[in-house]
């Protein structure tokens, strides 16, 4: 558990950093606004291609920034929808134990709306990308490396989430997950208690869940989430 507890105190990454400190930029610009190229910015900030690609899919996904192509194209601060607005305001929310676990209480009242979708649009490649992460998670319990566990949980939601053709659903739980995992390590890191037991039960939970959208098994898909709902332990599932 002590090493668990030292990789989880690791600091934010590189593009998490650079996504944080672009939306400060962001926030002082008019919509439409231009930041300047990707080369430009990424050479500012001192990071690979990769990392910085990585930043500007954060910062989209937060409806934050836009990208344009063709000569006069760049970086843009996006028109802020209502609803990139919502987004924007629940990551900046006070993170403090409460409203993570507000956070958590409101993503699971959305889970079954979600399953819903999953089961009704989900093809052979979502069901494909859905058990990757599963794949994830049985490496990490057995590698007894619980962040790594929690990381490819949060990443099954997001991939199950994707699988909506509801917009404002998913964008709104999305960013959820987005604010829970990135205010929860640190705590999920202070449980001194082992927890292979556990993580053994949420990758079960995870399995049937996914089984039940694979097999567009309503009433089974049911009862894993209601599984999953009477396990769940915040923030560490």
């Amino acid at each position: 558990m002590a090493s668990l507890v030292r990789r989880a105190a690791v600091a934010p990454s590189r593009a998490d950093q650079v996504a944080v400190q672009l939306s400060a930029v962001i926030a002082k610009l008019k919509p439409g606004e231009r930041l300047g190229t990707k080369t430009e910015l990424r050479e500012q900030f001192g990071v690979a291609i990769a990392t910085f690609n990585e930043t500007l899919r954060i910062l989209q996904s937060q409806g934050l920034l836009e990208v344009r192509r063709g000569p006069h194209g760049g970086l843009f601060a996006a028109e802020r929808s209502p609803m990139a607005q919502l987004g924007h305001a629940v990551l900046h929310l006070d993170t403090n134990a409460a409203s993570i676990a507000e956070a958590m209480d409101i993503r699971d009242a959305l889970d079954p709306m979600l399953i819903e979708d999953a089961l009704l649009h989900s093809s052979a490649h979502h069901v494909g990308l859905m058990r990757q992460q599963l794949d994830s998670m049985a490496a990490a319990i057995s590698d007894r490396d619980g962040i790594a566990f929690l990381h490819a949980n949060w990443k099954l939601h997001a991939t199950i989430a994707q699988v909506s053709p509801r917009p404002m659903l998913k964008t709104f739980y999305i960013t959820l997950l987005n604010l829970i995992e990135e205010h929860t390590i640190s705590v999920a890191s202070d449980a001194q208690r082992p927890l292979a037991g556990f993580h053994q039960d949420r990758y079960d939970v995870h399995l049937r869940l996914v089984d039940a959208i694979a097999n567009r098994d309503e009433q089974e898909a049911r009862e894993a989430i209601h599984r999953h709902k009477v396990g769940l332990k915040p923030p560490t599932s």
